[in-house]
C-alpha cells in the first residue's frame, strides 16, 4: 500500500503522539504504602502506585484521581487522596513518595 505525503505525515504525527504519551507516563510521580497507613495524601492527580518498595512491589500502575479527590489502587487497596497543599512529588506520610523512575 502506498501513501501520499499528507497521509504519511498523518501516520508519523500519530506515532509521535503515542510515543510522547508513553514518555509522559514515565515521568509521573510514584508512591507506595509500605508503612500500611489507611490513607496516603499526595500532591498530584496523575501518578503511579507501586504498592511497596522493590523488590516486593506490585506492577507499577498509572492512576488518575478524578473529581472525588481520591482513588483506591486496585492492586494494594491503598486509598490515595489529593491534597493541593503538597507538591506534585510529595506525600503524607513523606516516606510514601518513591523517587526512582522506571
Amino acid at each position: 500500500m502506498t501513501y501520499g505525503f499528507s497521509e504519511s505525515l498523518h501516520y508519523q504525527v500519530a506515532a509521535v503522539g503515542r510515543l510522547n504519551g508513553a514518555l509522559q507516563m514515565e515521568s509521573y510521580p510514584k508512591f507506595h504504602n509500605e508503612v500500611g497507613v489507611p490513607i496516603v495524601r499526595i500532591g498530584c492527580r496523575e501518578f503511579k502506585c507501586i504498592g511497596v518498595r522493590p523488590p516486593q512491589d506490585h506492577p507499577h500502575i498509572y492512576l488518575k484521581i478524578g473529581a472525588a479527590d481520591e482513588i483506591v489502587c486496585p492492586y494494594c487497596s491503598t486509598l490515595f487522596r489529593f491534597d493541593p497543599s503538597l507538591g506534585a512529588h510529595e506525600a503524607d506520610p513523606a516516606g510514601c513518595a518513591y523517587g526512582e523512575m522506571d
